[in-house]
C-alpha cells in the first residue's frame, strides 16, 4: 500500500526546464562556447553537474563545474523572478495526498539552492513536505536509487511504500531501481519513452485516485 509520495522537482512540480537550459546556454556563451538547447536533452534529470559537464564533455569543453554551476544559478535566480510557476494540477494532487494521510517528500538531483529557488517562487514552501532531499544530498545520482531510498527513509518508509513521480527516463530507472511504484508524467519526454513506469499521465490532472490508493 501506498504510504508516501515522492515527487522529483524540475518537470514535475515546476516547469523550469527551459530557464535552467537558457542560464547554461548563457553560461557557456559567456565562456565563448555557442551550445544549443537540444545538447542538454541526454542529461535531464542527472543533476546540474552532469547536466553541465556533459555538454562540456561532448564539446571537449574545459571548465571548472563549481564555478560554472554558480554562474549557472546566478543566471537562473534572476530568469525565474515572477515567472516560474507550479506545473497544472500539482496544489491540488498534494491536497489530495494529504486527505489520505500520505507522506510527502521532494527528491531533485538539483542542488539545495536550485531547489530553494523553486520552491520559493512557486509558493510551494518547505512546510508543504515532510523531507526534502536534493542532489548534493547524495554521491550517486539517477539513474542510481539512492535519492529515492534516501527520501522514503526520511519518511519513515520503506520505499516499497512509496510512489515515486518522475517526468525523466533516469527517474524511472532510479525509482523502480529503489522498489517504488513510478508515475511518469510527460512533461518532459513523451510516453513511449516510459514503458517502465506503472502509471503515465500528462499532467497531475489526469492521474486518477486509483495511483495513490494502490
Amino acid at each position: 500500500m501506498i504510504k508516501g509520495v515522492l515527487f522529483d522537482m524540475d518537470g514535475v512540480l515546476v516547469d523550469s526546464e527551459w530557464f535552467i537550459c537558457e542560464a547554461a546556454v548563457q553560461m557557456f556563451a559567456e565562456k565563448g562556447l555557442k551550445v544549443e538547447r537540444d545538447d542538454f536533452l541526454p542529461f535531464v534529470g542527472t543533476g546540474e553537474n552532469r547536466y553541465i559537464g556533459g555538454v562540456a564533455e561532448k564539446y571537449r569543453f574545459l571548465l571548472n563545474i563549481d564555478e560554472a554551476k554558480e554562474r549557472v544559478y546566478s543566471i537562473y535566480g534572476e530568469l525565474i523572478k515572477g515567472r516560474l510557476k507550479a506545473l497544472p494540477g500539482v496544489s491540488d494532487f498534494i491536497e489530495r495526498c494529504r486527505n489520505r494521510g500520505l507522506k510527502l517528500a521532494v527528491a531533485t538531483s538539483a542542488d539545495k539552492t536550485k531547489m530553494n529557488d523553486n520552491l520559493r517562487e512557486t509558493g510551494l514552501s518547505g512546510n508543504t513536505f515532510d523531507a526534502l532531499v536534493n542532489g548534493l544530498d547524495v554521491e550517486r545520482k539517477k539513474p542510481f536509487p539512492d535519492i529515492y531510498e534516501l527520501a522514503a527513509e526520511k519518511l519513515g518508509l520503506k520505499p516499497s511504500q512509496c510512489l515515486v513521480v518522475e517526468d525523466a527516463v533516469k527517474g524511472i530507472e532510479a525509482g523502480r531501481a529503489a522498489g517504488c511504484r513510478t508515475l511518469a508524467l510527460t512533461t518532459s519526454f513523451t510516453e513511449d519513452h516510459f514503458s517502465q513506469a506503472d502509471w503515465i499521465a500528462g499532467s497531475f490532472i489526469d492521474v486518477g485516485d486509483e495511483v495513490i490508493s494502490w
